[in-house]
């Protein structure tokens, strides 16, 4: 039994269900791994999954498609690949509260931002303000990062960032209603989020047990279609208690299922849609041209 470490990027929630289920259900076990799952409220997120990549803490991390370009491209480069795409769709958006009257992203300007702090975040609501009309001058707080959403519900910010399977469920249950500003809708290409990266040297060096990872990643998250009742059971007992009294596990299951993709699709890549999101970066002045030819992802363990 080989030993691999899985860094998430937040607290156990939907989007990590497949892993869960191939730990729980033996998948990993059949491969011949014995899989740790590292939980970033452990250390209350002193440390980014890319990080614990980086120092090799982690032999995978999850993470937005925007980490796999900041440690290609940092100083002490990084030379990470994403493996995995976990949704297929983009199930994020900006929301703010219906309460508030902010009907649309130009009436953000000069109103307060709770921000992840994420690579372009700022930059790119700012830019979502300006296509919608305004001016993209937002103020911008940087609350601790895993109590964003209540920041938000307490009103102490206008809007963030939120996964409408996990957070935007919470709200439907609680009957908060949100207004949601997603980027597509608004000139904005995105890439893959959240996705699983690890390192170019340990695919190559690996290929075989990285393969073998990333086949039981994919029949835990092909899972849950045709077993919603024991996938809610796996995830019940990973969540916080937080989430479990206030998330309704089932509904953000049954959510995210058709966003997993299919066994021909889940976990792939596509160029096109990464090229499109790289080249944006490259057009606004975030990132320079060399994003463009760096190999950013691979579907080459599928194979």
């Amino acid at each position: 039994m080989i030993k691999l470490k899985l860094a998430l990027d937040w607290t156990p929630n939907v989007n990590h269900i497949g892993f869960f289920i191939a730990k729980d259900l033996g998948f990993y076990k059949q491969q011949g791994i014995d899989l740790e799952i590292l939980n970033p409220k452990d250390d209350n997120y002193a440390m980014t999954p890319g990080k614990k990549l980086e120092l090799d803490i982690a032999d995978f991390a999850i993470a937005p498609f925007e980490t796999v370009i900041s440690l290609n491209n940092k100083v002490n480069q990084v030379q990470a690949v994403a493996v995995y795409a976990i949704m297929q769709k983009d199930v994020s958006s900006i929301v703010s509260l219906k309460s508030s009257n902010i009907i649309s992203p130009k009436q953000l300007d000069g109103k307060t931002y709770a921000s992840y702090k994420a690579r372009y975040e700022d930059h790119i609501v700012n830019e979502m303000i300006k296509n919608d009309g305004g001016k993209g001058e937002l103020y911008i707080i940087y609350p601790e990062k895993l109590g964003i959403w209540n920041t938000l519900l307490s009103g102490n910010a206008h809007a963030t960032w939120i996964f409408d399977n996990w957070e935007g469920i919470e709200a439907s249950g609680k009957n908060i209603e949100l207004n949601n500003f997603t980027l597509g809708d608004f000139d904005i290409p995105y890439g893959y989020s959240p996705i699983v990266i690890t390192k170019n040297e340990n695919v190559i060096a690996q290929k075989e047990l990285y393969a073998k990872f990333i086949k039981a990643t994919q029949q835990g998250y092909l899972y849950p279609k045709n077993n919603l009742a024991e996938s809610t059971d796996i995830l019940r007992r990973y969540v916080t208690e937080y989430d479990l009294h206030n998330i309704d596990l089932e509904k953000a299951i049954s959510f995210s299922i058709p966003h997993f993709g299919n066994e021909s699709t889940a976990g792939i890549m596509k160029q096109d849609r990464v090229l499109s999101f790289t080249q944006w970066l490259v057009d606004r002045g975030l990132e320079n041209q060399v994003i463009l030819n760096q190999r950013l992802f691979t579907n080459e363990l599928f194979e």
